[in-house]
């Protein structure tokens, strides 16, 4: 039974998404407050499978809650906020959280999201733990990308789109196929220019000539491949 840590302020909310989580098969422990969360994952992180974190919290942020989670160890985080700009999506994606929902939302659509983020960290869902693209490594236990040696530093959202790839060497894959493996499809916030712009920014970090790829191929029509 997978166990969840719910950090969210406003009770109504959490007592139903608790519930929710409990219907579901889940095991939720429930904060009301960025203390009583630090407290508990100071104690044990290791206790918990994934994290829901509110945002907005009236002692703190789930921002500093998922940096705390994600220096420590790499379990699963999601944001819950009213905040829908797309700054503060991909500041928070770009700091290691792995999805990003905002309220009002349907139970049914969290649930989805909850576990579509739990099976990527599945074993059968993880890319061996080191992979070889052209002279572009990655060491997957350290979460460290190296070119001819040298390590080249990635944001959270641009590494994992580079495990995407990785995970489908010489496969053609659609802009719908990577955004279901890096959010859930059904996220309102995700689009093709936010696609376009990790491309853009993997390609500028990883290609010798980005303007000429060789590295990630566009397939006209179809979508983008790494290697043969």
């Amino acid at each position: 039974m997978a166990r969840i840590l719910l950090v969210e302020d406003d009770k109504a909310i959490a007592a139903g998404i608790e519930y929710s989580l409990l219907q579901e098969g889940f095991s939720a422990v429930l904060c009301h407050d960025f203390r009583t969360a630090q407290k508990l994952l100071d104690q044990d992180l290791d206790q918990f499978d994934l994290c829901l974190f509110d945002l907005s919290l009236p002692d703190g942020s789930g921002y500093d809650l998922c940096d705390l989670v994600k220096k420590r160890s790499n379990i699963p985080v999601i944001f819950l906020t009213v905040i829908d700009d797309e700054v503060n999506v991909v500041m928070g994606l770009d700091m290691g959280a792995d999805d990003y929902i905002t309220k009002p939302f349907r139970i049914r659509e969290l649930i989805s999201r909850i576990k579509s983020v739990m099976r990527r960290y599945s074993p059968e869902g993880q890319v061996r733990d080191r992979v070889e693209i052209g002279d572009i490594q990655i060491n997957v236990r350290e979460g460290k990308v190296y070119k001819m040696g040298a390590e080249i530093i990635l944001t959270a959202l641009e590494y994992r789109l580079l495990l995407v790839f990785a995970n489908h060497i010489g496969q053609v894959l659609s802009r719908s196929q990577i955004l279901e493996q890096i959010w859930d499809v059904a996220g309102d916030f995700v689009n093709d220019n936010t696609l376009t712009v990790y491309i853009k920014r993997l390609r500028g970090k990883l290609e010798d000539d980005p303007k000429n790829p060789i590295l990630i191929k566009t397939v006209r029509g179809l979508g983008y491949k790494v290697g043969d």
